[in-house]
């Protein structure tokens, strides 16, 4: 069925009144300059239109529970389909959300159990069967054919009366190995059992024995087969072990579940850990003395006076508070930790605390000094030991949800079950084998099942989203998905591309913001904005086919860059470092292989590898926290490693990521880059100023004086509507201006504040031409390509790739400090190939003023211009952690076990 979505007069954010036609059952690519309007029209337009027409077919008394969403700035839009949205970021906080349970194979896992799981006995070892009369026939008949035997069943739990016995058909009962009649008892002996049936075991009497069962097992759970002259056997109608009659619960889904009572382990409530005291946290720099403050909660001015009773039993007791902690004798470290004389110890003290844990404030500096340490009960597998008594393949669910899921793949496919398991089996086993070739298929092999979602990548979390939304088999839908070949790797991009491709084939609408030329290449038809960013974007460079985009003469960045008109040129040089360098020894975090690695200062340096290879463990987890812990001491995790040589050689470790410079509208450029003092100095000086005795702290909306108190100086007001989406109108008192008019009288060169804020940096710095020292904080944002930006536009609407060079702007504006290590993670995530020219550009200034800068990346356009390369891998998970080869990015190109190799070749022309 042909058809289209159609949106007119689009204005959201910075979308200039367009008009956009969208082909239904299409793949569609919505590629642009940072900052174009693509997110604006992807998601804040047709997503939030979706969206906001879900949830009005919904009941009122449902839409109260559900996020409100305003109708997108725009004049209309028709032929939406249900829309969902698989965005790049990793909203989850919840410690109970895995990788199965987000994907739903673990549901399937927990079915799959309690069907054909085999329980086994914990103390023999040995398969525990529930018993069916007619199994237990063919065993007595396979083991003990034409033997005579008894059938009799215990009364201790049932404590019948002869008469009782007598009225249900029941004659004899066996005491001592003899038979006895009930006929003349007036009460059973003790040990006596009652006798159901006397028989000889043949297949001519398989329904008699049978029928002989079911009548004892109606009375009793238990039933003893007495073999005459041999032995006598317990059979038992539950779930019972043979060999020593241990009795086991049936399985069931919930025993399996570790969000439920009925299966999460008793001590840590299915979380797989428990929080206890973490000592790297109580004494995060050990080359302090005590003295100096070592032992870190005892520097806060509330506990001060136990920091006095520390040292001065230090001194009686003599322990040592001039040494370093780190070359204390362990002993001297026991006193400390366990309470020496006045002092309680470290851990007495904690323990008071925790008394004191009702109130919040103790609450949360406890969890400051606290870190989450495996189970010892459930060995970190979250679930009752019951749960992990069950297997299949002999494996329990603990042991299937830690294998990575090409193992899980592995494991399913070589998994042997019989003919009447199949029959139940078969639809769950089904299920989970689409849903684990889902995830092999998008690049994620390399994660287990029992991974926290939490800690996944914002590209991790989206590809597993994409694999669930393949597993769910919808149609007539539209999908809208923001760059989801973030964190993924040359290599596997063509898988990626091959299941958009089949999501498009079920009949359904397929919308991608993306930059990546291949995945721009494979759509059906394209929409391209521009032709600038910010306030010069928004407009409609191109919409139609991919075929007649190449083919037309428009006028589109994007094509110039694809047809090798506009590019990225290779160094001529590479940078050799200043001699010193940073070494990580043994480093050991998640799957690297103990390794050691030496970074060269002062110069510019690529992470590279596969999704899971081990870049963001070495990077994050041990280079940057162990180097931040000495510096900022705030860092509560460090990754496993021998140690980092070098250290001495920086000044300082800074992360720079695409994460927001601000969360309210009163954050904006000029407040972040410390640009906005400077001109409430320059409006404070003005004549007018001064004559109505107005100060720098009256043009600020921040405190109390000069803004607008009705509004508080955010310029609108929230009304809020108990069964619709929130309503903000402009404040009445101010009229949007966020500032009393005393203050909107001051002007400079004709202009007051809010015109001064509403500048681009373009045009604010020919305005403030006059003053030198504001035109050069501004000159940097302009370095850095973000000309066009407004000079108070709000934190929340700046772009992720707008928000990191702002932060890096801000870098390059500090005055002195050499040596600072600057660490980005992906940098060119929602970066257009003209944008990645500019943050080249803006690094190698970093690294000219005498900095070092690593990056953990993909893109090959920014490999290629480093001066040294770390290639990880060969693979991810359990296969990765290695390092491949490293060097210059001509040196990797030519290792042939390299995957980024093999693209770096072709994207150097070697």
């Amino acid at each position: 069925m042909k058809g289209e979505i159609k949106i007119e007069g689009a204005r959201e954010n910075n979308l200039k009144n367009i008009n956009v036609s969208i082909p239904w059952h299409k793949f569609t690519v919505i590629t642009g300059l940072s900052g174009s309007g693509k997110s604006s029209l992807a998601l804040d337009t047709l997503y939030a239109e979706g969206l906001r027409r879900y949830i009005e077919c919904l009941s009122t008394y449902a839409r109260q529970f559900l996020e409100r969403v305003d109708r997108p700035d725009m004049d209309d839009i028709s032929g939406l389909p249900p829309a969902v949205a698989i965005e790049s970021r990793n909203s989850v906080r919840n410690s109970r959300s895995t990788v199965g349970t987000t994907t739903e194979i673990y549901d399937y896992l927990r079915l799959l159990y309690s069907k054909i799981g085999k329980t086994y006995c914990p103390n023999c070892d040995i398969e525990v069967k529930l018993r069916s009369p007619e199994d237990i026939v063919h065993e007595l008949l396979e083991n003990y054919h034409d033997k005579r035997a008894v059938l009799t069943f215990p009364i201790e739990d049932m404590n019948p009366t002869p008469k009782g016995l007598l009225s249900k058909g029941f004659t004899r009962i066996l005491l001592n190995g003899e038979t006895k009649d009930l006929e003349g008892l007036d009460e059973l002996p003790n040990g006596s059992q009652v006798v159901i049936d006397r028989i000889v075991i043949k297949k001519s009497s398989f329904s008699r024995i049978v029928d002989s069962l079911e009548v004892g097992f109606s009375d009793s759970k238990y039933i003893n087969v007495h073999i005459l002259e041999d032995k006598a056997l317990r059979y038992s109608k539950d779930l019972e072990c043979t060999s020593c009659h241990t009795r086991f619960d049936e399985p069931v889904p919930l025993l399996f579940s570790f969000n439920s009572p009925q299966g999460a382990c008793p001590q840590c409530n299915g979380f797989g850990n428990i929080l206890k005291l973490d000592p790297d946290l109580v004494i995060p720099n050990p080359d302090k003395t005590l003295a100096q403050g070592a032992v870190e909660p005892l520097t806060k001015p509330s506990h001060q006076f136990r920091m006095r009773k520390l040292l001065e039993s230090a001194e009686e007791y003599g322990v040592d508070v001039h040494k370093p902690f780190s070359k204390l004798p362990k002993k001297s470290k026991d006193l400390v930790f366990q309470g020496m004389g006045s002092f309680k110890g470290i851990d007495g003290f904690f323990k008071y605390l925790e008394r004191k844990s009702y109130k919040m404030h103790v609450r949360v500096f406890l969890s400051k000094y606290r870190s989450a340490i495996g189970c010892d009960l459930c060995g970190g597998s979250r679930l009752k030991k019951e749960a992990l008594w069950v297997k299949i393949g002999g494996k329990n669910i603990s042991q299937i949800s830690d294998l990575s899921i090409d193992k899980l793949k592995n494991f399913f496919d070589k998994l042997r079950i019989t003919d009447y398991e199949s029959q139940i089996a078969d639809e769950i086993l089904k299920q989970i084998n689409s849903r684990v070739s889902f995830l092999v298929k998008v690049g994620l092999e390399y994660l287990t099942l029992s991974r926290l979602s939490k800690t996944l990548s914002g590209g991790e979390a989206q590809r597993v989203n994409l694999a669930c939304q393949l597993g769910s088999t919808l149609t007539d839908t539209l999908y809208i998905m923001d760059e989801p070949s973030i964190g993924l790797h040359q290599r596997d991009l063509s898988r990626l591309i091959s299941l958009i491709k089949e999501l498009r084939n079920r009949d359904n609408t397929v919308v991608v913001v993306e930059h990546d030329f291949d995945m721009i290449g494979s759509a059906d038809h394209i929409v391209e904005l521009g032709p600038m960013a910010g306030e010069r974007g928004g407009y409609i460079v191109y919409q139609g086919s991919v075929k007649n985009f190449f083919k037309n003469g428009n006028d589109s960045l994007t094509k110039k860059y694809i047809l090798g008109k506009e590019g990225i040129s290779v160094p001529s040089k590479r940078r050799k470092g200043s001699g010193k360098s940073l070494t990580v020894v043994g480093a050991r975090e998640n799957n690297l292989k103990n390794i050691t690695m030496p970074f060269p200062l002062k110069t510019f340096i690529c992470v590279t590898g596969v999704s899971g290879s081990g870049k963001s463990s070495l990077v994050h987890d041990v280079l940057y926290s162990g180097i931040a812990r000495k510096f900022h001491s705030d860092i509560e995790r460090v990754g496993k490693y021998d140690e980092i040589k070098g250290m001495d050689n920086i000044s300082d470790v800074i992360m720079l990521d695409q994460n927001p410079i601000g969360k309210t509208s009163r954050s904006n450029p000029v407040t972040y880059i410390k640009v906005y003092d400077l001109i409430r100095k320059v409006l404070a000086e003005t004549y007018q100023a001064k004559s109505k005795g107005l100060t720098l702290s009256h043009f600020s909306f921040n405190v109390s004086g000069g803004r607008c108190e009705v509004c508080e100086g955010e310029g609108r007001q929230k009304i809020e509507m108990h069964f619709l989406a929130d309503v903000y109108v402009i404040c009445e008192e101010c009229n949007g201006k966020r500032f009393k008019k005393e203050v909107l009288d001051v002007k400079y060169k004709n202009k007051n504040i809010i015109d001064i804020l509403a500048l681009t940096v373009d045009q604010a710095i020919n305005f403030f031409f006059e003053v030198p020292q504001l035109g050069r904080k501004l000159k940097i944002l302009q370095d850095v390509g973000l000309g066009y930006i407004r000079l108070g536009q709000p934190a929340p609407t700046l772009s992720g790739g707008e928000a990191q060079r702002i932060k890096i702007a801000r870098e390059l504006g500090r005055r002195g400090g050499n040596d600072i290590l600057y660490i980005l993670d992906e940098p060119t995530v929602g970066l257009h190939a003209a944008d990645v020219k500019k943050l080249l550009d803006v690094i190698n200034k970093l690294v000219l003023s005498g900095h070092t800068v690593i990056v953990i990346e993909h893109n090959m356009d920014v490999i290629k211009s480093a001066d040294h390369v770390i290639d990880l891998g060969p693979e991810g998970g359990d296969k990765g952690g290695h390092l491949v080869v490293q060097g210059t990015p001509e040196e990797v190109a030519e290792c042939k076990k390299s995957h980024t190799g093999k693209y770096l070749k072709k994207a150097l022309g070697l």
